[in-house]
């Protein structure tokens, strides 16, 4: 009577711990051939896919209070935030986790190297960055400025804005050694690295009753000041494309289209409050975080819009390429 006893027991406590392992959730998978632009939404946290066409192919909703998202690679998403002790990485193909990893609360930011297959993460509360590879393994750590957030790689180098200083750290991407490091305006966000011109740009918000209303340009090998590019007000969003920097600015709701040597070729208001640009296809893509919408804007006219979840903060593109 004893053994069946613990056989049963035995037989309950497998029972349990099967269940417990089926309960981690997952989500809509993407096909690996899909093409998107997921909007990240920090309000209510969630992830929409949107496909060319404008169609939200799927909606990841969060049980986390997610602040940030990058793509690692093809078929991977990296979620972090900034109260969270831990990331989570999900397979986009099947919808599941990948793993989780312990890290300290206060990340800002996180940036993957394509060329390298690691990512790296900022986090205001330590003020550090740190390297990892894919599988979330921690490579190597350094003390950086106030609040580190915004990032940029080219070459061996790693280009980190301090927001809450007055300063841009240029690390050594292989050990995070500080090589240089730049003066630059205080609250100084958005980032984008121009490899034909050898220029950094940088937008900001600007601070107290002096908002900032330019992006400014730097030497990308020197730090030296080449210029500034009037953008008011709070240029915060910039991005990269073949043959122009796309700029948002979110305190007067603008889109700026600048060629590589500083001319704003066209501008546009759009959106309520927006602070994400990226390019999808043929369009230019603008997130607007006050009206939970994305704007797709070819030729300068806004042709489609698409209603995402509240907050809408980040856009992460998926396209093959050319």
């Amino acid at each position: 009577m004893m053994l069946k006893k613990w056989a049963f027991f035995i037989f309950s406590l497998v029972q349990l711990v099967w269940l417990a392992g089926c309960t981690e959730k997952s989500f809509e998978p993407i096909e690996r051939d899909q093409n998107f632009i997921a909007s990240l939404n920090i309000q209510e946290p969630s992830l929409d896919f949107i496909d060319g066409q404008g169609n939200v192919i799927a909606t990841w909703l969060f049980e986390k209070a997610y602040s940030g998202a990058i793509l690692l690679g093809n078929d991977r998403v990296l979620l972090y935030g900034h109260q969270l002790n831990e990331i989570d990485v999900y397979t986009l193909s099947t919808g599941k986790k990948l793993y989780s990893k312990k890290v300290k609360p206060g990340s800002t930011n996180a940036y993957y190297v394509e060329n390298r297959k690691q990512f790296f993460m900022t986090n205001s509360k330590t003020n550090t960055v740190t390297s990892f590879d894919e599988e979330g393994n921690e490579l190597a750590t350094q003390k950086l400025g106030n609040y580190p957030m915004s990032m940029a790689a080219y070459k061996d180098k790693l280009y980190v804005i301090n927001y809450k200083d007055t300063k841009l750290s240029v690390l050594n991407i292989e050990n995070l050694k500080i090589e240089q490091e730049w003066p630059i305006q205080k609250s100084s966000h958005g980032i984008a690295i121009l490899e034909e011109k050898k220029e950094l740009w940088i937008g900001g918000h600007g601070e107290g009753s002096k908002p900032n209303n330019s992006v400014k340009k730097y030497d990308l090998i020197t730090g030296a000041k080449n210029g500034e590019i009037k953008m008011p007000l709070m240029p915060v969003g910039l991005t990269k494309t073949k043959d122009a920097v796309l700029v948002v600015s979110h305190g007067r709701n603008e889109l700026y289209v600048a060629d590589l040597d500083g001319n704003v070729r066209w501008q546009q208001e759009v959106g309520a409050n927006p602070f994400v640009v990226n390019q999808f296809k043929d369009y230019i893509v603008v997130a607007g975080y006050d009206d939970h919408t994305l704007y797709f804007i070819k030729e300068g006219q806004v042709k489609k819009t698409v209603d995402v979840g509240k907050g809408a903060f980040q856009l992460l593109v998926r396209e093959e390429k050319m």
